[in-house]
């Protein structure tokens, strides 16, 4: 659950104005494994997050932040397309290319002996697995 969540999460991290800290956790473990299969987070800020590995039909991969002056962006496609108040700005609707991208990007930095590293999301998955709170749901056979 936490694979595809550290991704939303390092997105939370790169658009808010301020940092978030972790201030509860519920983390659903099936009954027969050791993992969460679905989260609730509460950050700080009035940030929430929630991810459910049990969710069926085509997959979602959405952000909706809801801002001060009243407006509602959305991150859709993991981060592909950006939406402002249900109208698309930027992105596009093929997600086909993120990995080429990615790869590229990763390149150019090994190239010039840089690195680009945001800790912050993992440190999320951590206070979420150390602070949370575990409950047992039903067993997940796949």
């Amino acid at each position: 659950m936490f694979d595809p969540g550290i991704n939303a999460l390092s997105i939370l991290t790169e658009i808010l104005p301020a940092p978030v800290h972790l201030q509860s956790a519920v983390l659903e473990v099936p009954a027969n494994r050791q993992t969460p299969i679905a989260a609730e987070l509460q950050f700080s800020g009035g940030v929430s997050a929630g991810f459910d590995w049990r969710q069926v039909g085509p997959q979602v991969w959405d952000i909706v932040v809801d801002t001060a002056d009243g407006a509602r962006m959305a991150l859709r496609m993991g981060g592909n397309v950006l939406e402002v108040d249900g109208l698309p700005v930027a992105g596009a609707a093929d997600i086909m290319g993120e990995y080429p991208a990615l790869y590229a990007a990763m390149a150019g930095l090994v190239a010039a002996g840089r690195s680009e590293v945001d800790l912050s999301p993992m440190v999320h998955v951590a206070d979420a697995m150390t602070l949370g709170r575990r409950k047992v749901v039903a067993a997940f056979h796949f």
